[in-house]
């Protein structure tokens, strides 16, 4: 067995992993990337590129079929699937082929091969070892089904979802939380019947309240039917479909069973527990400074216990390298770690909701904004408002939007929230006109004591 070392060795190249192998290149540590399948791991091949590609194909039909009410004369001839496979592969290509470049640029190390943590900060990969200084465990996550429900045939998860041949007429998507309402959008766009099952009471259980009546509103609308608070007993299938159990004694038939029932860790298989890593539930175990209990080790990303986000393993990557430089970065604020669900219309949120801040501070203060008072909403013909949570004589510490391209206002929320702005703070910045950040700025106006467009 050779031995090969450096400053620091990664396992797992997705974000997490290639954020902190580039960050710490960058503050002049040797490091060596190993990573068994494609640099970029889930979110770019698998997960967050993909699926907002086929989200973007989706608006554009929406657009096409929806032209005559912006006296737009367009009408959807259909939906070419390879046309729009290329168009999401294209854009994932362009990407990877960055993101290589930016690999040899850093001088990093990249070692293809599926990677063993044997202990002593060493990976070994294909039988060489890689020792380093200080190892970070980056192996991201899967798809996860239930208990008896195999993935195979017309039972799928989103790995397969994104290579469809072909647009489903029917489809049941078991599961209403981020991957389980985007997949829902998209094929609602493209033309098909979809119904989502969800065991707990509303869809985006994890988000305010607010934002899953404003959800299932729009999903009504939109003719997309969803079943709350009623749990899966089975699926069978045959040639011609899949029919689905529900405990409600409903039987659903479908051309395709979607599984979105969120991501597990992947974290069995890596030699983490033999070697002695801490791991509970599959996740492996750190203190804020995302140390493990391994002197030197440290995890970052979904394998992670909080929010499984490619842009929370990007910062914890770029936090592990920062620490092991000794740089002493500051802690990463979980609730601080914007969230958005890229449906149709889109949910975006950072901070608390107001459950969860009632739970810490006792008593809030909420305000909601409608976006029927935005004009660039109203242009944009989006249902859907901005919700701030005050705690009581103190910042806004919780921000939920709904509507179409909220989204990209999640940034200024997100400093809202990091600076922990009164109202006041807020109130006297201006926005421009007409946008949609002014449904941000109006709310803190009104929060303020001086609303302008708002009805008392």
């Amino acid at each position: 067995m050779t031995d090969t070392s450096a400053d620091l060795v990664i396992l797992g190249g997705g974000s997490g992993g290639y954020a902190c192998a580039f960050r710490a290149a960058e503050l002049g540590l040797s490091v060596i990337l190993v990573e068994k399948d494609k640099l970029g791991g889930t979110c770019l091949h698998r997960g967050c590129i993909p699926t907002k590609a086929l989200l973007h194909a989706a608006e554009v039909a929406d657009n096409a079929r929806e032209g005559d009410q912006f006296g737009v004369k367009s009408s959807l001839e259909g939906i070419d699937i390879a046309g729009v496979n290329s168009y999401k592969d294209g854009v994932v290509s362009r990407l990877y082929k960055g993101l290589q470049g930016l690999a040899k640029a850093n001088k990093v190390t990249l070692v293809e091969g599926a990677g063993t943590f044997v202990g002593n900060r060493t990976v070994e990969v294909d039988g060489t070892r890689y020792t380093g200084k200080n190892v970070v465990l980056a192996t991201g996550s899967y798809a996860r089904s239930l208990p008896g429900l195999e993935i195979g045939g017309r039972v799928i998860t989103s790995d397969q979802a994104l290579n469809l041949d072909f647009v489903p007429e029917k489809v049941v998507v078991l599961g209403g939380g981020v991957i389980g309402v985007e997949f829902a959008s998209v094929w609602a766009s493209f033309g098909a019947d979809v119904t989502i099952v969800e065991a707990l009471p509303r869809l985006v259980p994890a988000e305010d309240e607010y934002a899953s009546k404003q959800l299932e509103r729009a999903f009504r609308r939109r003719g997309i039917k969803f079943k709350t608070g009623v749990k899966f007993t089975g699926a069978t299938q045959n040639e011609s479909g899949v029919a689905v159990t529900l405990e409600s004694g409903d039987v659903l038939e479908a051309d395709l069973l979607l599984v979105a029932v969120g991501r597990g860790p992947n974290t069995a298989g890596h030699g983490y527990e033999e070697a002695g890593v801490q791991v509970e539930r599959g996740f492996v175990v750190t203190d804020e400074r995302l140390r493990t209990n391994l002197d030197g080790v440290y995890a970052v990303g979904d394998i992670v216990r909080g929010l499984q986000l490619a842009h929370r393993g990007f910062q914890q990557g770029i936090f592990v390298a920062e620490e092991i430089a000794g740089q002493n970065p500051k802690v990463i604020d979980e609730a601080g770690i914007p969230r958005v669900t890229y449906c149709k219309p889109e949910v975006a949120s950072v901070g608390l909701s107001e459950a969860a801040a009632k739970e810490k501070y006792g008593s809030v203060e909420t305000f909601v904004y409608d976006l029927a008072g935005n004009g660039k909403s109203q242009i944009l013909k989006t249902a859907g408002g901005v919700k701030l949570v005050k705690a009581p004589d103190g910042p806004v510490v919780g921000v939920t939007m709904v509507g179409e391209r909220v989204g990209e206002l999640i940034g200024e929320a997100q400093l809202i929230y990091s600076w922990e702005a009164y109202p006041e703070d807020v109130a006297p910045l201006i926005h421009a006109h007409p946008t949609q950040t002014e449904a941000l700025g109006e709310a803190f106006l009104a929060l303020a004591g001086k609303p302008l467009h708002v009805h008392g």
